[in-house]
């Protein structure tokens, strides 16, 4: 009976079909040494591969539950690092050397992740940061706005939201220097218009850039950086074209709100709100001018300045009534009971 197993023993291959009797006197004796000492015996540290010799085949490491290391077969499919037989006998130390390939494996797929994001979403994604940034208010292009929050979600996902931030500021920061080279070129009888369709346009094209980066504002901006989108975006703006023309600007609306109607009132009113919104500091270079489009800007009114605000209010009368602009008729006036 005993010699019928032996038999089997030369003829049994493994479940890949490769025949193991050339090895079957060293697989004889490695298992009956283990049958009989079972109970007695611990396991080895890296188990004997069934259907080979002790190092003639490779298997991958596994990783249980008990902590230990199992050695399992090349063709189970697991990710692990390669081993073998001299892996089992060196020391600790030794092995654990060899996992320095699942770090660099994991930094060469991260690298795939980079590439992959540099050839497919960012290309995408600025192409239609484009096509937002040009829009004029009125105009309506076709964007998937779908398709450009999917590519965000898997860039802020795959742990890009650091390069995706970044880019995207180079982008609008770019932007924003060919606008403010185009209002340099501008007349000075035009600047204050042109400066307005920047910043209206500019305004209306994050009203689709924002939403649509609502997961990398969320889950990076706010959480890390301790800011927001629009925000950041906005004082782009500021620092990038409403800043350099300042010096230009300023003096330029002064001379407009002392001479009524010499540019559009809704114009007026959109640059120097526009001015507030960007830096509410900029109101200190003009009181009078944005004292007229924004309320509270001027210090409350104290009592002993009653006079002087009365004839601040006649010199202003007086002024429009100058320039073409007459009280109207004051014959259904209701007459003053000292008269």
């Amino acid at each position: 009976m005993e010699d019928m197993e032996d038999d089997s023993l030369d003829t049994k291959d493994d479940h890949n079909h490769n025949c193991c009797a050339s090895s079957s006197s060293k697989v004889r004796t490695y298992l009956r040494s283990q049958l009989s000492g079972v109970a007695t015996v611990p396991q080895p540290a890296c188990p004997l591969v069934p259907g080979g010799e002790p190092g003639t085949r490779r298997g991958k490491l596994w990783s249980g539950s008990t902590g230990g290391s199992k050695f399992m077969d090349s063709d189970s499919g697991s990710e692990s690092s390669e081993v073998s037989e001299t892996d089992c006998t060196a020391p600790p130390a030794a092995v654990e050397g060899k996992f320095t390939l699942e770090s660099t494996s994991k930094f060469l797929l991260n690298a795939m992740a980079v590439e992959d994001y540099r050839k497919n979403h960012w290309p995408n994604l600025e192409k239609a940061i484009d096509r937002l940034l040009i829009q004029n208010p009125t105009d309506h292009i076709s964007v998937s706005y779908a398709q450009i929050y999917s590519y965000v979600y898997k860039c802020v996902c795959q742990q890009h939201s650091e390069l995706l931030y970044n880019d995207l500021i180079v982008k609008l920061t770019n932007h924003l220097q060919q606008v403010s080279t185009h209002l340099q070129a501008s007349p000075p009888e035009d600047f204050i218009e042109n400066f307005n369709v920047a910043l209206t346009q500019y305004t209306a094209s994050l009203q689709c850039i924002v939403p649509v980066f609502m997961y990398l504002n969320k889950f990076y901006i706010e959480s890390k950086l301790n800011r927001d989108l629009r925000e950041d975006l906005m004082k782009l703006f500021a620092d990038c074209v409403a800043e350099i023309h300042l010096s230009t600007l300023m003096p330029l609306l002064i001379k407009a709100h002392s001479m009524p109607f010499q540019v559009q009132p809704s114009t007026m009113a959109s640059v120097v709100k526009g001015l507030y919104s960007l830096r509410p500091d900029w109101a200190k270079l003009a009181p009078a001018l944005f004292s007229g489009f924004i309320p509270q800007i001027n210090p409350p009114a104290v009592e002993s300045l009653l006079p002087d605000y009365a004839a601040h209010d006649q010199k202003l009368q007086m002024d429009l009534s100058m320039n073409g602009f007459p009280r109207g008729d004051q014959s259904r006036k209701r007459a003053s009971e000292d008269s």
